[in-house]
């Protein structure tokens, strides 16, 4: 009866988290289409649109996958200690981060020029200044997110879904404000100067609601963890990370030589892919990552499979179901979304072709995360790190098998390498866990075999 009663507890905690955590993607996504729409008013696919996408993309991209890193990584650890333990890895690990958060700051902020050449090799030279220029007003926006993340970790132990869930609304929302309220003074400043002071205000608002938590954990003591401890499975899971997004800039920057458009239209797609991504993934994720660390530490093993594997059939079913609608009806979404203002007839058609290559990649993107968010919850992080290096490498071995000259002629040939990477990243990934043992799979690894 007590073991029933646990397992209900479990499954109300699991639902309602992943309800709060839908509530708050789903309404980041509702403001981030918002956003973009406003972008599309005012840009279009023109050469400034090209430079905002080159700006605010890897910006983007980093702090989710320092959000994520904190998220996957941080949590499990926090909730695998008891009370006063947990207090000293708290206490150590946020100084650690925020000290490699404002780090990264600085060096993005310097190196701006070098990572626009990198990101944007196709840009002309005015719209390369312009990027430039927007990278460092985005840059302190990496620390801020980040360090909201910290506490956002804290506020997860204890259940408190809310303020971490609206973190892209509140961005998203900062950033519609100031456009609408400086366009016409800052023009396409007036975004990136929004969605700095969105991330500066998530770090306000996590950092009040995590301050009892704080506050109960600052005199408890316990045993301080080793740098190598803090470091290495958060260290882990941002190589993972970081290599899922390089299919993302790898393209982005591909597609810079495609001539004006062609970058900005390659992310009005992602926006609409990563959309469907987040919200397949991040409620179940989100909430389930914490449970699977729990039951790992009880050795719970039997629960921890049926929870992953219901998890996977039915993520399986939800994105073949959205790719194939996105399919479907990708021309007229886009048009309903996007065409007004700046963003033509052409726009639209652009901007459906290039989706045709990249919607196969919702399936892939989210079978191969949240298979790898589970993994990392009961860590065992070669497996996702090498499926994420097999999927980069794919895309790039089949953007130079088919060429670049022939995929810009051919826009729905332009995020073909991304799809086909993430697809065959997630089969290595399945394939790896069919031939390991359930039990290795779920007894962690030693810090050391980590690190090697």
């Amino acid at each position: 009866m007590a073991k029933l009663r646990t397992s209900k507890l479990s499954q109300s905690s699991l639902v309602r988290g992943g309800l709060v955590v839908g509530a708050g993607i789903l309404a980041g996504n509702i403001v981030g289409f918002l956003r973009v729409g406003v972008t599309a008013w005012f840009l279009g696919t023109r050469a400034h649109a090209d430079a905002l996408a080159v700006a605010v993309g890897p910006i983007d991209t980093l702090s989710t996958a320092i959000i994520n890193t904190l998220l996957v990584s941080f949590v499990p650890m926090l909730m695998l200690r008891g009370t006063a333990d947990r207090a000293a890895m708290f206490q150590k690990a946020a100084r650690v981060f925020a000290g490699v958060l404002a780090v990264i700051t600085v060096g993005v902020f310097a190196l701006a020029p070098q990572l626009i050449s990198l990101l944007g090799p196709g840009l002309a030279a005015e719209q390369h200044d312009q990027a430039t220029l927007l990278l460092r007003v985005l840059a302190p926006g990496v620390f801020f997110a980040g360090t909201s993340a910290i506490f956002a970790s804290l506020l997860y132990t204890e259940r408190r879904f809310i303020i971490p869930a609206f973190y892209q609304a509140c961005v998203n929302g900062a950033t519609i404000l100031s456009a609408l309220l400086f366009w016409k003074v800052l023009g396409v400043y007036s975004f990136a100067i929004g969605y700095t002071l969105g991330t500066a205000t998530q770090l306000v608002l996590t950092w009040s609601a995590s301050r009892d938590l704080a506050r109960s954990l600052r005199h408890l003591g316990g045993t301080v963890p080793t740098l190598s401890e803090i470091l290495i499975k958060p260290g882990m899971f941002l190589l993972y990370a970081g290599l899922i997004s390089a299919n993302i800039l790898v393209t982005r920057a591909f597609a810079t030589h495609g001539g004006p458009g062609m970058a900005a239209a390659f992310d009005y797609c992602l926006r609409c892919i990563s959309v469907v991504v987040a919200y397949l993934v991040y409620p179940v994720a989100n909430s389930l990552v914490p449970e699977l660390a729990q039951l790992q530490r009880t050795h719970n093993t039997a629960r921890v499979s049926s929870l992953i594997g219901r998890s996977m059939r039915l993520m399986a079913a939800c994105a073949l179901g959205a790719c194939g609608i996105g399919l479907l009806v990708r021309t007229q979404v886009i048009s309903i979304l996007f065409q007004r203002g700046s963003f033509t007839q052409e726009s639209t058609l652009l901007v459906s072709a290039v989706f045709l290559g990249f919607a196969p990649a919702i399936i892939g993107w989210s079978l191969m995360d949240l298979g790898s968010r589970c993994l990392f919850a009961l860590d065992r992080a070669r497996l996702p790190v090498l499926a994420a290096l097999v999927a980069v490498s794919i895309n790039v071995v089949v953007m130079l098998a088919f060429g670049w000259p022939y995929s810009l002629r051919h826009p729905s040939m332009l995020a073909v390498g991304a799809s086909a990477g993430l697809l065959v990243g997630f089969a290595s990934l399945y394939i790896s866990l069919k031939m390991t043992k359930l039990t290795q799979v779920l007894e962690p690894e030693p810090a050391e075999a980590v690190a090697r």
